[in-house]
């Protein structure tokens, strides 16, 4: 790729789901300008501070540019690709022939924009027989995606640009974003006198300074407040009856528990006076719409699961839902996780799988143990488990008890160290990318993305990293291969039957299909969009399902669709649907929501005689371990330099805490937990309450110095959990309320 220093290069940030496109000048390899796309068709030209300072995700860390081999003496040395890949494969085959291929474990394929990789390695899985899989979203969403299956059947997205009341319930939009163009969606809501923002935070945070109404609850509550939010719209009659007979089913056991909640109790017990509880719950049950959003501040925290179904009950019980400015269902490029009322099971544990995925917090169970069915060996593709999972010396344990460990990422991160072997992927600028966070509803958009530069000498895009293991396994007859390489060259349409007809002789074409289109597809796309391939067969999928939808959105055919994929520099629309289609998205019978999730109202009954309160004289202080800041990013940035502010990672604290515990501003704290300890710079915060204090994320990875050693700055924050503190139905960690004890360190 010729270098041009006056050409701005379309592509997006990859820092949150939000994925805003943004433009960037180069200078060789440096990103020397960046600035939002105004074209995108999402984002439209908006970006944060943090998408400013991609060039140090870019240029920032010390990238790996040859695989390397962990030798038996610890050490790593470096190795060709040609042999890294061949001994792999006869490693992979030896733990699949020895124990099963299901003792094969795949963790990660993701991250915020980095998922075409992810697309292309079910078709390695499928060629081990691997059946287990997981990904961060399983320390996230999953106690939420455990209810969207019981309710609407799918994940739901807020309206916010035109709901008439917006509750964010743990969610700083104002830092973490999750809503498009969050800052001006935020400062638009709280312009306009005749609409609401709610906010449900144990934290003042910036976006709780622009709500009409912040429940300030006290950690951990949430179920508390949402019970009493609930008990009110029950009490007073603000449901909306019509809704509930014409789109649900087993409302009246729903109403019924909620007329008994008692509404004084769950104030008291949340720490929110019980008019302003009132307030909330009128202003919600009187508005025209509402829009809600959930995130990690209680789906990592306790009482998850039934969190998340009480959220979902303000807005269902209201009628708030396919309808503008309200809840929407949505399609997909490609669903992130499998809606299911009776998930799986993991091997050893028997752990709940919501989502299809493995929750976090039990792999390293599944693995220190003589179990047989335990897991053997573990693929890692962008994704860093040994620093982002709770309790991290259990996890580096469990990785050193495996037979084999895989990690494909662009740096040496703190879980390759631990690793078998390390291959080096190219970065999210330097390959065809995209994600599949598409959750748009009636338009939603997709955005494949061109690569900015050529890939660093030496690394190589996911993708063909699993095509070369694949062909090295043989498991793909060549004949198969001959067949769509020359249907392929005939054009679209032949190669559509060609490929019909293999799967109609061979079921399993449909699991190797990723591999198929890379190999046969891939090679005839312009620009070398190869790893673009898997869109075709995604494309297909769309036309089946959505195919008004999608030709509402300017698209004939299945063929048109994935051209404009392959085409659209600034993303593209792929479905535009319309209010009554949100209908069709609701899998139960007659279309309608059924209310009653008897395990969960089970939990909201016992409410009672839950604790509310799990510190204790040992641990007296609440950590939330991993704070949204304006200087904080996931740990894909591996380069504290980006960082203007809060350069170490403080921990904030309340002034009342401060005084009582002996803590000066500026000065060093140690914080110690059931699992470990760690010191931080202290920073007062009159935003915490008494008895709260926050780490932020991002920080604690030992990155490289010039002497040939590592540093760490600020705190690894999974030094401090523990992997047994999490939600009893979803297995989702319990990060944001973590026991502590703080106390000054020496001068």
């Amino acid at each position: 790729m010729t270098a041009d220093t006056t050409a701005w290069h379309k592509t997006a940030c990859i820092l949150c789901e939000n994925n805003c496109g943004i433009q960037i000048q180069t200078d060789g390899r440096r990103f020397t300008k960046i600035r939002g796309d105004k074209e995108h068709v999402a984002t439209g030209g908006y970006t944060c501070n943090k998408a400013l300072r991609l060039d140090h995700y870019q240029n920032g860390g010390a990238r790996l540019t040859t695989p390397l081999r962990r030798e038996p003496d610890g050490s790593f040395t470096p190795v060709d690709w040609d042999t890294a890949i061949r001994e792999i494969a006869a490693r992979m085959k030896t733990v699949r022939d020895t124990h099963g291929g299901e003792s094969i474990f795949f963790y990660g394929g993701g991250g915020q924009g980095n998922h075409l990789g992810g697309a292309y390695s079910g078709a390695l899985l499928r060629a081990l027989g691997a059946r287990y899989r997981s990904n961060p979203l399983a320390q996230e969403k999953t106690g939420e995606g455990f209810v969207d299956a019981h309710l609407t059947g799918g994940h739901t997205t807020g309206d916010f640009t035109r709901a008439d009341v917006s509750l964010f319930l743990g969610k700083n939009p104002w830092q973490s974003h999750g809503v498009p163009r969050a800052r001006t969606v935020l400062k638009d809501i709280a312009k306009d006198p005749s609409r609401s923002m709610i906010v449900i935070d144990p934290v003042r945070t910036e976006t709780a300074d622009l709500a009409d109404i912040h429940l300030q609850v006290k950690p951990g509550t949430d179920a508390w407040c949402l019970a009493a939010l609930l008990g009110v719209l029950v009490q007073e009659d603000l449901v909306d009856h019509a809704f509930l007979a014409a789109r649900t089913t087993g409302a009246e056991t729903v109403l019924e528990q909620l007329r008994t909640v008692d509404v004084a109790s769950c104030a008291q017990t949340c720490g929110v006076a019980e008019d302003l509880l009132r307030r909330a719950a009128r202003r919600i049950g009187t508005a025209t719409s509402v829009a809600t959003y959930e995130d990690l501040g209680v789906q990592q925290g306790p009482n998850s699961t039934l969190v998340s179904y009480l959220n979902k009950l303000t807005w269902l019980l209201t009628g708030n839902f396919a309808k503008p400015g309200a809840m929407q269902p949505h399609s997909w490029i490609a669903p992130l996780a499998r809606y299911s009322t009776s998930p799986r099971r993991t091997p050893v544990t028997g752990a709940r799988m919501p989502g299809g995925l493995v929750p976090c917090n039990v792999i390293a169970e599944e693995i220190l143990t003589d179990h047989p069915d335990r897991f053997r060996a573990m693929i890692i593709e962008s994704a860093n488990p040994a620093h982002s999972l709770a309790d991290s010396a259990a996890f580096t344990e469990a990785l050193a008890a495996l037979d084999l460990v895989v990690v494909i990422d662009i740096a040496l991160t703190e879980t390759g160290r631990q690793a078998d072997y390390v291959l080096p992927a190219a970065s999210q600028f330097e390959k065809w990318e995209a994600t599949f966070f598409t959750f748009e509803f009636p338009h939603n958009t997709f955005h494949l993305r061109a690569p900015v530069l050529d890939p660093l000498p030496g690394t190589l895009p996911e993708p063909e990293i699993y095509a070369r293991i694949i062909r090295e396994l043989n498991a793909v007859p060549r004949g198969r291969l001959k067949l769509l390489h020359a249907a392929a060259r005939l054009g679209r349409t032949p190669y559509k039957l060609a490929f019909a007809a293999l799967a109609a002789v061979d079921k399993s074409t449909f699991g190797m299909a990723p591999y198929l289109l890379y190999e046969t597809l891939g090679p005839t796309l312009a620009d070398g969009a190869r790893s673009g391939a898997v869109l075709w067969a995604l494309a297909q999928g769309i036309a089946k399902q959505y195919p008004a939808a999608m030709r509402r959105a300017g698209h004939a055919n299945a063929d048109a669709l994935f051209d404009a994929m392959l085409n659209g520099r600034s993303g593209m629309t792929f479905t535009e649907d319309e209010y009554a289609d949100a209908w069709n998205y609701v899998p139960h019978p007659g279309h309608r929501i059924p209310l009653p999730i008897p395990e969960l109202l089970g939990l909201l009954d016992a409410l009672d005689t839950t604790p509310a309160v799990h510190t204790s004289d040992d641990f007296p202080i609440v950590l939330a371990a991993g704070q949204r800041r304006a200087f904080t990013a996931n740990t894909i940035f591996r380069d504290d330099t980006w960082r203007k502010r809060d350069q170490q990672g403080a921990l904030r604290i309340s002034r009342y805490d401060a005084e009582q515990l002996g803590l000066l501003d500026g000065a060093f704290a140690r914080i110690t937990t059931k699992r470990g300890t760690a010191q931080a710079t202290v920073e007062i915060d009159d935003r915490l309450q008494a008895g709260h204090a926050a780490l932020p994320n991002g920080f604690g990875l030992d990155l490289p110095t010039d002497d040939g050693g590592t540093e760490r700055t600020g705190v690894a924050l999974n030094t401090l959990t523990d992997l047994a503190w999490r939600d009893p139905i979803a297995g989702t960690p319990w990060h944001k309320h973590v026991p502590a004890r703080i106390e000054p360190l020496p001068a």
